[in-house]
């Protein structure tokens, strides 16, 4: 994030004339600058059945996490939009592959999210019947993104998710969501033991804290999209090289 530091106390009174508003505005507008990889992505289509998957397919990445782990608000920030994926209030709400156009053939994927109690059991067996072999199988599949909540990482089924993907060998990245509500202190504690955590899976298993309030971390996970999807990387001014 942009920081803003005064040269001397005429330039601190200067910037005490100018509105609060206004400089938010100005820092958002730099950080919007900073990231425009995913900026053109847009929603494409809901896959319920395997037979329904984009046929163009070249490279794809997909999203995964807990129930109310920051999943939708994660791809959101990611994008630099307020709703590309819905931030639902009822966790569980996504139920089938949703597909996110990035580049001519190259996708995001907002996978359901798992474990959620109040999700009908038939669902429940319908996403499975869905989600293994398209984890498994998918061809174009370059890499997972794992989204845990950083106040609760490495829940039973995070585990269960990374023990069953892992040895695909496909990368797998996680992403150890609302890092704003811990201090620096236990982020980089936080961030430490998943590491050491994932070391056992494999060197293709990595993990970083983001914050999509606070933008934390928003280059380093573009920086692997952008390698997984084959996309040249943004540049400070604001444009993809």
């Amino acid at each position: 994030m942009y920081k803003y530091e005064a040269k001397g106390p005429e330039e601190t009174f200067v910037r005490s004339l100018i509105p609060t508003n206004l400089l938010f505005y100005r820092n958002c507008c730099f950080w919007s600058q900073m990231m425009p990889l995913l900026q053109n992505a847009v929603f494409l289509t809901t896959v319920a059945r395997l037979r329904e998957l984009p046929a163009d397919s070249i490279a794809e990445v997909a999203f995964a996490g807990r129930s109310n782990a920051g999943k939708s608000s994660a791809l959101n920030t990611l994008a630099g939009r307020i709703r590309l994926a819905f931030v639902s209030k009822t966790p569980g709400r996504t139920q089938h592959l949703n597909y996110f156009t990035v580049a001519p053939g190259k996708y995001l994927v907002d996978l359901p999210g798992y474990g959620f109690a109040k999700t009908p059991e038939a669902v429940q067996k319908e996403w499975k019947r869905l989600l293994v072999p398209y984890l498994e199988g998918r061809v174009p599949l370059k890499g997972l993104l794992v989204i845990m909540d950083c106040r609760h990482p490495m829940t039973e089924l995070d585990c269960r998710m990374l023990n069953w993907f892992a040895p695909t060998g496909r990368p797998l990245h996680v992403l150890l969501s609302k890092a704003d509500k811990l201090s620096r202190q236990a982020q980089n504690a936080t961030l430490g033991e998943v590491r050491a955590a994932l070391k056992p899976l494999g060197a293709q298993c990595s993990a970083q804290l983001f914050s999509s309030l606070k933008k934390t971390g928003v280059a380093e996970c573009e920086s692997v999209l952008a390698r997984w999807l084959g996309l040249a990387p943004p540049t400070p001014n604001g444009v993809v090289s």
